[in-house]
């Protein structure tokens, strides 16, 4: 990682997001360096086509400019991103014909794999009980898994999931809840290392 990369990321998202919405394209930019690669993995968990979520990307980021003016001055800036991607992608979904008769965000299957980094995986024994835990995040249901994602990969709080969500804050709780539940109930190892295992997943 370059110096350059080091200084966007400790960028302050409200000072960059407020210098956009007065026009500072050098914010923009390093909003968009910051959180493209972000939006763009979280977007292919939605669709198996990789131009298209890059495509929907680049039309939040367009948007964001050609709307400044208009802007939220409060927003938490990567739960404002996240949420405008998921709901572009829901609309390409609806023109292209992939929903049926709805037209809702949820009917789309969240599909991210998730999984540990080979560094963890010291031994053959390790990386089974590697392997075992992501077959088990991988198998939750797509709803739990998106809200576990967000939760733990992105670092959004239980508001903003639930606001991304389009639920409120007892269903998305329950949701995350759920999943760790789920993940706990079948794992058979010893449980400090689950929580050790998944603190490296995420």
């Amino acid at each position: 990682m370059n110096s350059q990369k080091l200084l966007v990321d400790n960028l302050d998202d409200s000072v960059l997001w407020k210098a956009l919405k007065s026009g500072d394209e050098k914010a923009f930019s390093s909003l968009f360096k910051k959180y493209y690669s972000h939006l763009v993995r979280y977007g292919n968990s939605f669709t198996p086509f990789p131009e298209k979520v890059q495509d929907c990307v680049q039309d939040v980021f367009t948007d964001v400019w050609v709307y400044k003016n208009s802007l939220n001055d409060n927003v938490v800036v990567k739960a404002y991103l996240l949420s405008s991607v998921r709901k572009r992608i829901a609309r390409l979904h609806e023109r292209d014909h992939i929903f049926r008769k709805s037209t809702t965000v949820d009917m789309i299957p969240f599909s991210f794999d998730f999984t540990i980094e080979d560094i963890l995986i010291a031994d053959e024994s390790m990386a089974v009980k590697v392997l075992t835990l992501n077959q088990l995040i991988n198998n939750l249901p797509a709803r739990q898994k998106e809200a576990l994602y967000l939760r733990y990969h992105q670092g959004l709080s239980v508001e903003q999931i639930a606001e991304l969500l389009g639920v409120n804050y007892q269903s998305a709780n329950n949701l995350i809840h759920r999943s760790l539940l789920n993940i706990r109930k079948n794992w058979k190892e010893n449980k400090s290392l689950l929580f050790l295992l998944l603190s490296q997943v995420f």
